[in-house]
């Protein structure tokens, strides 16, 4: 085989960040819809998880349904997916809201193994259940983040709308943002100026670090408080 020529797996692959989500027609809870079409001019989080009526899952669905109120204030929806059928999915969301007193209010995709294929979703060694990944994707269609999380573990939400939040902030301001933003250990709520690449931008902090517009440790570790 040519060193030029691709395996039919390695021509899939997974989408990487920065790539566009693609293109697909799934059917869910809420009807058949066209993603990512369907969220045009917001971000959204489509996010996998092994199965219905699992006790992992089921605590992640309300953790996500209870945060809900949090990603639409940043213009952000949600989607789930598993390989199960509709029905499983609605007789799912029936227990969930009898029993724990919960509504499911977002739409969760019933894949046949298409959709979690061509995202990447199927480890090898775990049959056919989808890994709990999830996928941040901007206004612009794009993904930005991928997380991958193993069946035992479920995942942080608050963590979650933490990303998406940092993002947007990050997006609007050409800033980058530290660990454990907002409560960062070194800079508190401070947000990262990106490190100067030039002589001149080396000045340029300078300059701006005397007029107290951005506080610095050092050239290249500049920082600096978001304007309301």
């Amino acid at each position: 085989m040519s060193d030029n020529k691709l395996t039919e797996s390695e021509e899939k692959g997974m989408p990487l960040l920065g790539d566009d989500f693609p293109e697909m027609k799934v059917v869910t809870t809420r009807g058949a819809l066209e993603l990512p079409k369907h969220f045009t001019g917001k971000w959204f989080v489509l996010f996998s998880h092994p199965g219905d009526f699992t006790p992992v899952c089921t605590t992640e669905f309300v953790a996500f349904q209870n945060a809900q109120k949090e990603f639409k204030k940043l213009n952000c929806e949600l989607i789930g997916l598993s390989v199960d059928q509709v029905y499983a999915h609605l007789k799912w969301e029936e227990w969930i809201k009898e029993n724990l007193k919960v509504e499911i209010k977002f739409p969760i995709i019933a894949d046949t193994g298409t959709v979690a294929e061509k995202l990447g979703l199927i480890h090898p060694g775990k049959g056919t259940n989808t890994v709990r990944a999830v996928f941040v994707v901007d206004d612009k269609a794009k993904i930005r983040i991928i997380l991958y999380y193993p069946q035992e573990l479920g995942r942080n939400i608050s963590e979650i709308v933490r990303v998406v939040k940092a993002m947007q902030i990050a997006d609007k301001n050409k800033v980058a943002m530290p660990a454990n933003w907002p409560e960062n250990e070194i800079v508190k709520d401070h947000v990262i100026v990106p490190p100067a690449n030039s002589v001149s931008a080396v000045k340029d902090r300078q300059i701006r670090s005397k007029k107290g517009e951005i506080e610095c440790f050092d050239w290249w570790l500049c920082h600096k408080k978001l304007s309301k």
